[in-house]
């Protein structure tokens, strides 16, 4: 129990210039539910030097307490902590420490993408994602919450929640944001195929990687055509909150867009985006530019060039990906981890 008389929270995440930092932001967002119920939050982890984000984590009021890489050494911290509840998020943590942390006064969640994450252990399973059901292979008993409607979003998303559509922008307002480090490099990638359709378009590029930030400032523009590059912001909803249309990678941040009724056209980056961005084109939330190992930016430049010109057939994508997401995921999570 904490000092404050609510439960004692650890936030079990990594984030890094490779890792990303989805895994935190969808902590941090749950983090804002439990400290709104009168709960105490740490965040157990790295946030590997990245400065806005931890400017973010302390903005909120979280400790950054090191995590030990083993389950031993996981289980002896927390009991030092005095933790009465641990949520887990990442694939690369050892799956033996959820079993190691388990005992009858500590609750766990552990948070898992489809397929991957669902080796480790815990009283409860967040599957956030569009079209997740119950993966066979959790253990009996366990509580499993599967789908979008238990997606975790911070205030900045909820607060920003469009009741109507834009009036569409002219040029036509892009924001291209590929995560919060876009480790992968798709900006240089994918902005010059939305450039390529000649259209007048006002685009904003999400950049933090040095080589990233010279590409795009090189690339050639059309006549009424303008880019310019920002640096990551811990703000994602006011980044986007104007946009006629976001590129993205289809990870954790394409359930936010969603969630704000913003329309989106996704690039699947890395493996475990695979399932979710196959579930947003099939349902008819998400426009599609294809993979980034096998990029086709002809392919892309004809999808980009008719969400361009066609402010219906964007609002088309957003309204129904917002009819699917209500934004109260953190509460429902909330009240399985801590009923």
């Amino acid at each position: 129990m904490s000092r404050h008389g609510g439960a004692r929270v650890a936030l079990r995440c990594d984030a890094g210039p490779t890792l990303g930092v989805g895994h935190a932001m969808r902590c941090v967002a749950l983090g804002e539910e439990l400290t709104a119920r009168g709960h105490e939050v740490l965040l157990w982890g790295d946030l590997g030097d990245i400065g806005w984000l931890q400017a973010l984590v302390a903005a909120h009021g979280y400790a950054v307490v090191p995590a030990p890489g083993d389950p031993s050494g996981c289980a002896r911290e927390a009991d030092a902590l005095g933790l009465d509840a641990v949520v887990l998020d990442g694939y690369h943590l050892d799956p033996g420490i959820g079993r190691a942390l388990a005992e009858p006064s500590r609750r766990l969640l552990t948070l898992v993408d489809y397929d991957f994450g669902v080796r480790q252990h815990a009283d409860v399973y967040v599957d956030q994602n569009l079209g997740a059901v119950p993966h066979p292979g959790l253990p009996s008993g366990a509580i499993v919450l599967a789908g979008i409607e238990y997606a975790l979003f911070r205030d900045t998303v909820r607060d920003r929640r469009r009741a109507t559509p834009r009036a569409p922008g002219r040029p036509v307002r892009v924001v291209a944001v590929f995560g919060g480090t876009d480790a992968f490099g798709a900006a240089p990638v994918v902005v010059p195929a939305l450039l390529a359709t000649g259209e007048p378009v006002e685009v904003t590029v999400v950049a933090a990687r040095p080589e990233s930030v010279d590409a795009v400032r090189a690339m050639p523009t059309a006549a009424g055509q303008t880019v310019r590059v920002v640096a990551p912001d811990p703000d994602f909803g006011a980044l986007v909150a104007d946009a006629d249309l976001v590129l993205s990678a289809s990870g954790s941040s394409v359930w936010e867009l969603l969630c704000m009724g913003v329309p989106a056209a996704v690039v699947c980056v890395v493996d475990n985006q695979e399932a979710g961005y196959r579930q947003g084109l099939d349902r008819g939330v998400l426009a599609g530019l294809g993979h980034l190992g096998r990029f086709d930016a002809a392919a892309a430049t004809a999808t980009l060039a008719e969400l361009v010109t066609d402010a219906s057939r964007r609002e088309g994508y957003a309204a129904r990906g917002q009819a699917l997401v209500d934004g109260a995921g953190r509460e429902r999570v909330a009240d399985a981890l801590l009923p």
